[in-house]
């Protein structure tokens, strides 16, 4: 017979294991990410969606390592010192990984480039047909600013002359003191000129097509957390969806970024509207993998073009649809890449 002490005890019992539920569900998987890009727009989502409780939705506990470039970041993520690397140059990624390193790409961070070109305002070139015949800046050989504008003059049939500068703030001198007509960016380096109109942009490397339709900058994860940890990153993966819908979405978005990146915040709009639409950034959105590989063999970033079965093991993909799967069998290039959907 229950008598009203077992009673009690039974009902003390339920509430405690009630009370402990909440605690349980609120457990959070922790990640480490590694990213030399503090600061910039391109990898903001994470921190700001941290901050913003996004990625706690999601179960997910974020700890941030910066790094001085992107082979600190590989490292960091082969070694297992970090979970998931952010904003690699896509090409750094197939270089590790046709050596060996254990490095998969899990998501895109960015799609096309960043690089610009522009004049002071002073400057009588005012449109793209105006660089005809005039001296153009790029960084050094090889680099992504010399590989744009390339593409950029062949797209538009522009006859000028590449002149080696070095970085943007060198290049920046040049142009002041007319040793080169025009200049070359990357952002967010002269965005602050650029709202003031100390210096006019010409041209956008994603005005070209070729450009702006390759995933450049990618997430990534070493092959053995993505074995064991796969559905974390999956979460992952969705709340920094969030995160960048929320940043094109909420005002209060826009002023946490400008103090992150100490700038003002109509300097910071300016560089979100008018540089990075909400599609370069869709993490589920990865591209081109084929085409970077051609232009990492060009540049010499590979000495041996990947194989699809090597990019499909580098990037892997989501499950397909049955529609997905039978387009793979035509066209390889249609098969999902990344962890998630766009």
């Amino acid at each position: 017979m229950m008598t009203i002490s077992n009673l009690r005890l039974i009902v003390y019992c339920v509430a405690a294991l009630l009370a402990m539920i909440p605690n349980a569900l609120a457990t959070e998987d922790k990640l480490i990410v590694a990213t030399a890009q503090r600061g910039a727009w391109e990898s903001a989502a994470a921190p700001l969606g941290q901050q913003a409780g996004i990625f706690k939705k999601h179960g997910i506990a974020l700890e941030f390592v910066f790094t001085q470039d992107d082979s600190e970041t590989e490292d960091r993520v082969i070694s297992g010192g970090a979970d998931v690397g952010l904003a690699v140059n896509a090409m750094h990624v197939m270089r590790a990984y046709a050596r060996g390193a254990p490095l998969r790409i899990i998501g895109a961070q960015r799609a096309g480039s960043v690089n610009y070109w522009y004049v002071p305002k002073s400057s009588p070139i005012k449109s793209i047909e105006g660089m005809d015949g005039r001296t153009i800046a790029y960084e050094s050989n090889g680099s992504s600013s010399h590989y744009d504008a390339i593409d950029f003059m062949r797209e538009y049939g522009l006859k000028a002359k590449l002149v080696l500068t070095g970085g943007t703030n060198a290049t920046l001198a040049h142009v002041k003191a007319g040793i080169v007509d025009i200049g070359w960016g990357t952002l967010p380096f002269g965005i602050d000129r650029i709202a003031l109109g100390d210096i006019r942009v010409l041209a956008r490397a994603n005005d070209v097509p070729g450009i702006r339709n390759k995933t450049t900058s990618v997430m990534i994860t070493n092959a053995e957390t993505l074995q064991k940890r796969r559905q974390v990153l999956v979460r992952f993966l969705r709340a920094y969806r969030e995160a960048v819908e929320w940043m094109y979405s909420d005002p209060a978005a826009l002023q946490h970024y400008a103090e992150l990146a100490d700038m003002p915040e109509g300097v910071a709009r300016k560089l979100r509207d008018e540089f990075f639409p909400k599609e370069m950034l869709s993490p589920g959105r990865i591209t081109g993998l084929h085409a970077v590989a051609n232009d990492a063999m060009a540049l010499r970033y590979l000495h041996k073009v990947l194989s699809r079965g090597q990019i499909r093991n580098l990037a892997p993909s989501a499950p397909a649809t049955p529609i997905e799967r039978v387009l793979c069998v035509f066209a390889s290039g249609a098969c999902p890449m990344g962890l998630i959907a766009p």
